[in-house]
């Protein structure tokens, strides 16, 4: 029983010398770093709306910059949309006939193709922006060539492999190059001079064109004004076409 007494009374007396445990907890090192470095986040917070209070507009023109990068790397295409747009632009050219395909976006189209069926094509991330370019071996490729890294293409030659940009959800290259891409101006080019000088119609002319196209489409829709002085008309036709009739009857008669 004395033994008991003692060493309670000897526990006791330590955990009042060294504190509760909650004390011991927060004098210990990681959580005295994580008090400060909580701290210091705070203070920068502070900072932060305390100058966002006094410069508004630097603190705008921060918030636009930062909206416009997380824009666009949230609508950064990817290699699917690039194959997608491709074979889009293929169908919308093998749709065609030849002589009135576009050069320059069946070329330029038909070069992308041939490349993604060798296993040429790639694709490269920027974050904010995409790159597309070509390679010399397909990745499945085993030469020494296409597997040495001595032999691999130098970066500053890039800029001349690059076929593509893509950007804010959109491959301009390929948009560009596909612009058109049903009129084929060399068949504009053996045109007769006089017709070569002829200026082509305007967008007015041109949408007014469309709209009576498509009005003559559309039923006729008489009002009964009009129904009514169309029978007038047809029967004061009928009258005169009768009077007519009889007067060369009663001429014939009378010449016999």
């Amino acid at each position: 029983m004395a033994a008991r007494c003692v060493l309670r009374r000897w526990c006791s007396t330590a955990a009042q010398s060294k504190g509760t445990r909650w004390e011991r907890l927060q004098n210990k090192r990681i959580v005295v770093w994580c008090r400060s470095l909580l701290g210091d986040y705070k203070e920068a917070c502070r900072e932060v709306v305390v100058g966002s209070w006094e410069r508004p507009f630097k603190a705008s023109a921060y918030i636009g910059l930062l909206g416009g990068l997380w824009a666009c790397y949230y609508t950064n295409p990817d290699d699917t949309s690039f194959e997608t747009s491709l074979l889009e632009a293929a169908n919308q050219l093998g749709l065609l006939s030849p002589w009135i395909r576009n050069g320059t976006s069946d070329g330029h189209v038909q070069s992308l193709v041939r490349l993604r069926n060798e296993g040429r094509l790639r694709y490269a991330s920027l974050g904010v922006a995409s790159l597309a370019y070509r390679a010399d071996y397909d990745p499945a490729v085993t030469l020494y060539e296409a597997r040495c890294s001595f032999l691999s293409v130098p970066w500053r030659e890039l800029p001349d492999r690059v076929l593509d940009v893509g950007f804010a959800g959109r491959w301009w290259v390929l948009d560009a190059k596909m612009k058109d891409y049903d009129v084929n101006e060399e068949e504009f080019q053996r045109l007769p001079p006089a017709l070569a000088a002829t200026a082509p119609p305007s967008a007015q002319e041109t949408e007014k064109n469309e709209r009576l196209h498509e009005e003559s489409w559309k039923p006729l829709i008489m009002s009964q004004e009009v129904i009514d002085q169309a029978e007038s008309e047809s029967a004061g036709q009928d009258t005169q076409t009768q009077t007519d009739v009889q007067t060369e009857t009663k001429g014939t008669v009378v010449t016999e």
